[in-house]
């Protein structure tokens, strides 16, 4: 139980990785406050799987691209379960769309989700950290993050800024024993990605399999949560703004 006591909040819990990690979390005896924007039915299942579990978990209805829903969640969540150790930034969204059929809507989209969300959970949680004597940040960036990929320019832009973020983060608030962290997915398995492995799709994902040592095409989410529980614990408190790369070893070509 690695995790004993612990509060942490898991955005974008309701489905793929944040459900992993949130149950993982539960499973290593933190209570978790599952932050979704409108899968109700997806938010309730985790909730009770982790119940059902002998866990601790409450679900939060919010929209992480708005600052005003940021601050409402983060004050429940004190109000609610006492205080926040653990910060999990996993909320996004991926749109696979040509740098010429990019609108402003789709750019905005993901940015706002993906990038701004992540940085105005973390500015809203910093004093409460403060007080408490500090935090646990780890945030969910991407090999499109690390790397590049046609055809997602926003996604990838967005997740670039998480990397660099992370740093910039880790830079101002290690000081304060605040530990800010990312991890980086490869291919991995969610709803998010589920229009390009879907019927049709047959030639593409034999083709990601080749671009692993491993011959892995997809992982899935539960692959993400031990380097999640990790990032969480005191194990990794001389860590400061790292991307850990879990990628089935896409990046080793």
């Amino acid at each position: 139980m690695r995790l004993e006591g612990k509060i942490a909040i898991v955005t974008g819990g309701s489905v793929g990785i944040g459900a992993a990690i949130a149950k993982r979390y539960a499973a290593e005896g933190a209570t978790v406050a599952i932050a979704y924007k409108s899968n109700d039915d997806g938010a309730n299942a985790v909730v009770k799987e982790i119940e059902d579990a002998g866990g601790k978990a409450k679900a939060y209805k919010t929209d992480v691209s708005k600052v005003s829903e940021i601050e409402k969640l983060c004050a429940d969540v004190i109000s609610d379960l006492g205080q926040v150790d653990i910060l999990v930034n996993n909320a996004g969204v991926f749109r696979t769309v040509p740098v010429m059929e990019t609108t402003e809507e789709i750019w905005d989209e993901q940015l706002d989700l993906n990038l701004k969300g992540y940085f105005f959970m973390v500015k809203t949680l910093v004093p409460h950290w403060r007080e408490i004597g500090g935090g646990k940040v780890v945030n969910i960036s991407s090999i499109a993050g690390t790397g590049a990929f046609p055809n997602c320019p926003g996604y990838c832009a967005s997740k670039g800024g998480v990397v660099n973020m992370t740093r910039a983060l880790a830079a101002e608030l290690g000081k304060e024993k605040i530990n800010v962290n990312s991890i980086a997915p490869g291919n991995v398995a969610t709803p998010l990605n589920a229009h390009v492995r879907g019927p049709g799709n047959e030639e593409y994902v034999e083709l990601m399999k080749t671009f692993t040592p491993t011959g892995i095409d997809f992982m899935d989410p539960e692959d993400m949560t031990g380097t999640a529980v990790f990032l969480a614990t005191e194990d990794s408190r001389m860590i400061h703004g790292e991307t850990i790369i879990v990628d089935a070893g896409w990046s080793v070509w």
